[in-house]
């Protein structure tokens, strides 16, 4: 399933998605806005599923990954590998480098748990 995004950069509104025709097991993607950025997400069984790839270098560019490793480690946070479908789609809207091979996942809970404890850090220097 290949998306395309005519028409849908520049400024994206906080909860624009996409939808394919809908079957068991299907995702849609769309856009959410989180501390003022704008991520790519995949709705998967109800659930906004980010890229973490996406979230470590827009989100935390100024906290090392080690930092935001062990942040991960200590709530508990885990990620899920998104399959062949789910990378083309994250591509598609530009969440993920064309490059990509692979991607993990992070639901929208552990996100906002993750900024939250993240909140704290001062930037690296």
């Amino acid at each position: 399933m290949f998306l395309t995004c005519e028409g849908t950069l520049g400024i994206v509104p906080g909860a624009m998605e996409y939808r394919g025709e809908s079957r068991p097991g299907d995702f849609h993607a769309g856009y959410q806005e989180i501390e003022g950025i704008n991520l790519g997400y995949l709705q998967i069984n109800g659930t906004q599923m980010f890229a973490l790839a996406q979230v470590l270098s827009d989100l935390f560019k100024d906290i090392p990954r080690t930092t935001i490793s062990k942040k991960m480690e200590t709530l508990k946070i885990k990620s899920r590998r998104c399959d062949l479908r789910e990378l083309r789609t994250l591509k598609a809207i530009h969440s993920l480098p064309t490059r990509a091979v692979k991607c993990s996942l992070i639901s929208k809970a552990d996100l906002e748990a993750l900024c939250t404890s993240c909140k704290t850090l001062s930037p690296r220097r």
